[in-house]
């Protein structure tokens, strides 16, 4: 049996939003609210961060919470340094946003199916885009995948193109994938790609799994219909107070 443990990077150093994982969504931190949605739909879950205060404000909601170095470049550096601070036999790592509150079961298990396939280095996940307004949004990027589901390219730009029918017709004609930054890796490969120097597609794109597909990595990708929301800003945060109202009227 596959066991999976959930990390959640939480920084409180942020260029727009400081502190964010300390603010408050519907009575309680963001980071508190990410937690609980995770813990239960996987084997174990820890938040890793380097600020003292977010660390103490997960124990105190009787969490679990791992510090790391302050130094990072990235989650997924985070990832790693603290998966070998805790005790424990997991086989994959699945890397959830601090920021995403809203995260579903039905997107975690999509996630984790990749792994029934013994050939899944890395999972993400994809959403059919459903504007070309979204399509077009270099901060939305795209996956292209080959037969077998694997990523074969993620960009910032719209691809494919297609030739010779005007833009308005694209989605039509073939199934754009928004790429959503949410990732699983299998413990030994977490560790390798994590000693991986910056690639010259990932500098280019600034898409850090660019690196890995650059090295030769496969990375699977499990397909949602669930848009997630994601709080990126102070506005962000308005607008997820509202999406939370509109959870709570329907239940």
């Amino acid at each position: 049996m596959t066991k999976f443990i959930a990390i959640i990077p939480a920084r409180y150093a942020s260029t727009r939003f400081p502190g964010k994982p300390l603010a408050i969504l519907g009575g309680k931190p963001v980071i508190q609210r990410v937690y609980e949605q995770v813990i239960g739909m996987l084997d174990d879950a820890y938040v890793a961060t380097d600020d003292q205060r977010i660390y103490d404000t997960v124990m105190n909601f009787k969490g679990k919470a791992v510090m790391t170095r302050s130094d990072h470049k990235s989650g997924t550096d985070r990832i790693e340094e603290a998966i070998g601070k805790i005790n424990g036999d997991f086989d994959v790592v699945v890397n959830i946003q601090g920021d995403e509150p809203f995260i579903q079961q039905s997107q975690i298990e999509a996630l984790c199916a990749c792994f029934k396939n013994p050939d899944t280095q890395i999972a993400t996940l994809g959403k059919p885009f459903s504007t070309i307004e979204a399509l077009e949004n270099p901060n939305s990027p795209k996956i292209v995948v080959d037969n077998h589901g694997y990523a074969m390219y993620f960009s910032r730009s719209v691809i494919p193109f297609v030739r010779g029918i005007d833009k308005s017709e694209w989605l039509e004609k073939y199934p754009f994938l928004k790429h959503l930054g949410i990732y699983a890796y299998r413990r030994d490969v977490l560790r390798e790609i994590t000693q991986l120097p910056q690639s010259s597609l990932e500098k280019a794109e600034s898409l850090e799994q660019l690196r890995w597909l650059q090295n030769g990595y496969r990375i699977k990708v499990g397909i949602t219909d669930v848009e997630t929301v994601g709080i990126d800003t102070p506005e962000d945060l308005r607008k997820a107070e509202e999406f939370l109202k509109g959870l709570e009227l329907t239940l």
